[in-house]
């Protein structure tokens, strides 16, 4: 196939340029060399908020939101889901192939050895309020053990760097169990032995094994949370990642960017809209007050997708299954008659605004005994896996380097500091 290109006529110079095309992309760097003079800087690409704007070359996750596709590796997300637990997804992500018997049980060996947490970062969590925000709490004690691990610093020698990983694949797990008993007021536990790390988590966030049911239904929320390629907090990871700061504070501020309400906190949201509607006869008139610009439709919508979510409609059906065992929930009713009426009004279609991730996850984990808070904790833990992974990534790639974006400066031009006509008297 031809090498492909982009030419360019600098309307202001008259000038041509050829700029090189691959993968549908230019490199933005070759814009420097279009100059309206030679004391000018040259060109820069403009794009707030990185909405076009490629980062990086990855071969983790592919989407495509036209089309409603998700990916792991090439896999199909459907059949992921059911068919292979959450810490097989892990591997699939850092390796590329799924574990055969042999490679599953040493990599889940060497992941359990780590799940212990050191005792001041126990302490440390129990010294949070409990009323406190559990992403914060997150974020400290994963922050916390970087003091720990020291050797995480290290993040030049690809066996050090798969150590951390081990370690913060496990940690994560009862990190976000005692959040969890922190904000119910509730002692620690200790991890049982023998369970998936599904169940392990629930086990050591309840004290006391889970139901099978329930266990698939973590599992398959794991899954779907693992990774999602270049979202806001996955950028912050490799934001952060590429100073070469040890996975641990790099987590941290992964943790950090997916606390906001607008990433990992509108599965809260959807909770409080669906407790706010109430009861399915005030779904219409929900309904029209957004078309009217008077709310927002939580759980709907995507940066990417412009069809249905396909996490969205695994976790419709699990939340079905969850509920035959935990029991029905009017919200769920909400929901289901809020996404009828929505999938036939024009003015959802017309605006692509078809159900999210976030939609029905919320629902489910409060099915699980999950108050709304802790939803994002379980975000985190779930993504903690693809987070990794591209950071691994990143580590292994020799075209990366500092993370350093460019501003468009709108200040004042050179001023002279006003000069005082006496000096300034410190007080006594």
């Amino acid at each position: 196939m031809p090498d492909e290109s982009l030419s360019i006529t600098d309307n202001r110079t008259g000038k041509q340029y050829e700029l090189a095309v691959s993968d549908g992309t230019i490199r933005a760097i070759e814009l420097r060399q279009i100059k309206a003079s030679e004391d000018d800087f040259g060109l820069m690409a403009y794009d707030p908020s990185f909405l076009n704007t490629a980062s990086c070359r990855s071969t983790i996750t592919y989407i495509d939101g036209d089309k409603g596709i998700l990916r792991y590796r090439g896999y199909p997300i459907e059949q992921l889901v059911g068919e292979h637990s959450h810490l097989e997804v892990a591997y699939l992500l850092l390796y590329g192939e799924l574990p055969n018997e042999a490679e599953f049980r040493q990599w889940s060996d060497d992941i359990r050895k780590h799940i212990e947490l050191p005792p001041a970062v126990l302490q440390l969590i129990r010294s949070f309020p409990p009323g406190g925000f559990p992403m914060a709490m997150l974020a400290t004690a994963v922050a916390s053990l970087s003091n720990f691990y020291p050797e995480g610093r290290s993040v030049l020698d690809p066996q050090v760097r798969l150590l951390q990983i081990h370690r913060l694949l496990a940690q994560v797990t009862a990190l976000s169990a005692q959040v969890f008993r922190r904000l119910q007021g509730l002692p620690p536990t200790q991890p049982a032995r023998g369970l998936s790390y599904a169940g392990t988590f629930l086990q050591m966030a309840f004290d006391q094994v889970p139901e099978p049911v329930v266990e698939k239904a973590m599992d398959a929320l794991l899954i779907l949370h693992a990774d999602h390629e270049q979202n806001c907090s996955t950028s912050a990871m490799r934001g952060v990642g590429s100073s070469q700061c040890d996975p641990y504070l790099t987590t941290a501020a992964a943790i950090g960017a997916l606390s906001g309400p607008l990433h990992g906190g509108a599965n809260e949201a959807v909770i409080r809209m669906l407790e706010g509607i109430g009861s399915k006869d005030r779904v219409p008139g929900h309904v029209q007050r957004v078309k009217e610009g008077e709310l927002r439709l939580m759980g709907f919508g995507h940066r990417i997708y412009k069809n249905y979510d396909p996490r969205a409609k695994i976790i419709k059906q699990l939340a079905h299954e969850v509920f035959e065992v935990t029991g029905s929930d009017p919200l769920l009713d909400v929901a289901l008659e809020l996404e009828r009426i929505a999938l036939q009004d024009d003015y959802f279609i017309s605006r692509k605004l078809y159900p999210n991730v976030d939609f029905y996850s919320g629902l489910i984990y409060q099915a699980l005994g999950f108050p709304p808070s802790m939803s994002t904790v379980l975000f985190a833990l779930a993504r903690t896996a693809g987070w990794l992974t591209q950071w691994e990534e990143l580590a292994r790639d020799r075209e990366q380097k500092i993370a350093r974006p460019r501003q468009i400066y709108e200040g004042p031009p050179v001023r002279d500091v006003p000069v005082r006509k006496s000096s300034p008297v410190a007080p006594s």
